[in-house]
């Protein structure tokens, strides 16, 4: 299955689609979140108010590790939504929590531990922090009392929360502060922190852990891709800065299965561009591809995901509500195989990308 989220203002809903055995995409059904998203609106007056990316995140829809929980955010009043994956791949609403803060954009899982990151409001002068739930076996989310924390400054609009590999730790990116914070993940489920790191480049926003824990950031306004090492400590160190793929604003990273290559949607420009990561980390540019075909209507990509075999790269078109399939060749190649529909009309505002 794949899943989008429509970010709706009046009731967010989940989309799902079947996904065959060649990687292309059905559209199934809607599943309410009984949460409200903000539509066309930004969370902040930090970006373009466009209606393309109006969560300015990764994550705002997340799979556990293991499939079997799908998390969203419902930004439009400050909740998120739990749904149980059926056999069948059907979402099912389990719990629906208030966030712990104005305006939840990002969200991971790890284990029984669900973090969410929160942009703040006008009211609360964007107040930015992330919060802590327990997730049971049931998929029912409970507060961790003592958990919301701040970020590196009061007013950073995080972009992504995200656990490392082992648990240990959460990183932010944070968007408009340029900073990376790094949080220790305590035994009863709090954080401590932040490890606050300067990114490499401007406008840090999508990231992304290796298996090894090398971890891959892309910066929206240096239109670039920057890698690093974490140590235990919670200090960044850079492989590879700023790798720049020739076009505006890359936002969203996720890497093959077998982490030889990594995809970036370029939102602005509809591209996206494959970076080789050598063994070290190092990266560079290999080649870019249109969203959707040339000659029809431009497609502006932004929430990514890979297929659990390898074999199929997705990325959602902002400015549409379409899901652009691909086939990934051995040599990292993207080929286009389909856009997939869920409306006859372009929808703007949906966010979100989650593939099972």
């Amino acid at each position: 299955m794949v899943y989008i989220m429509t970010n709706n203002e009046v009731m967010n809903q989940i989309i799902s689609f079947y996904r065959d055995m060649n990687g292309m995409l059905t559209f199934v059904g809607s599943y309410l979140t009984y949460g409200r998203g903000t539509g066309t609106k930004e969370v902040s007056t930090a970006t373009a108010n466009d209606g393309v990316d109006p969560l300015t995140s990764q994550g705002a829809l997340t799979l556990s590790r293991d499939g079997r929980f799908l998390l969203a955010v419902n930004a439009g009043n400050h909740s998120i939504s739990s749904f149980i994956i059926t056999d069948s791949g059907t979402p099912v609403l389990v719990d629906v929590k208030p966030s712990g803060g104005a305006q939840p954009n990002s969200v991971d899982v790890f284990g029984n531990l669900v973090y969410v990151s929160n942009v703040g409001n006008a009211a609360n002068n964007f107040s930015s922090n992330i919060t802590g739930f327990h997730i049971d076996d049931n998929g029912r989310l409970t507060s961790i009392p003592h958990s919301p924390q701040s970020l590196s400054t009061f007013n950073a609009q995080p972009a992504q929360v995200l656990f490392t590999p082992d648990g240990s730790k959460i990183l932010v990116s944070e968007l408009t502060s340029n900073h990376l914070s790094v949080f220790n993940v305590n035994k009863n489920g709090t954080v401590t922190g932040p490890i606050v790191n300067d990114s490499y480049g401007q406008g840090p926003l999508g990231a992304y852990f290796l298996s090894s824990g090398i971890l891959l950031v892309t910066e929206a306004d240096s239109n670039a891709l920057s890698s690093y090492s974490l140590s235990a400590d919670g200090i960044l160190h850079v492989i590879s800065g700023s790798v720049p793929d020739g076009y505006k604003t890359a936002c969203w990273v996720v890497p093959t299965r077998d982490e030889r290559f990594a995809y970036v949607t370029n939102t602005l420009s509809g591209t996206i561009s494959t970076y080789r990561i050598d063994p070290n980390g190092a990266l560079s540019v290999v080649r870019h591809i249109t969203s959707t075909p040339p000659g029809t209507a431009p497609g502006l990509p932004i929430d990514v995901g890979v297929s659990k075999d390898g074999r199929h790269f997705y990325t959602l078109n902002g400015n549409q509500g379409t899901v652009s399939v691909f086939k990934i060749q051995d040599d990292g190649n993207l080929v286009r195989l389909q856009v997939a529909t869920w409306t006859n009309i372009p929808y703007l505002g949906s966010q979100g990308l989650a593939v099972l």
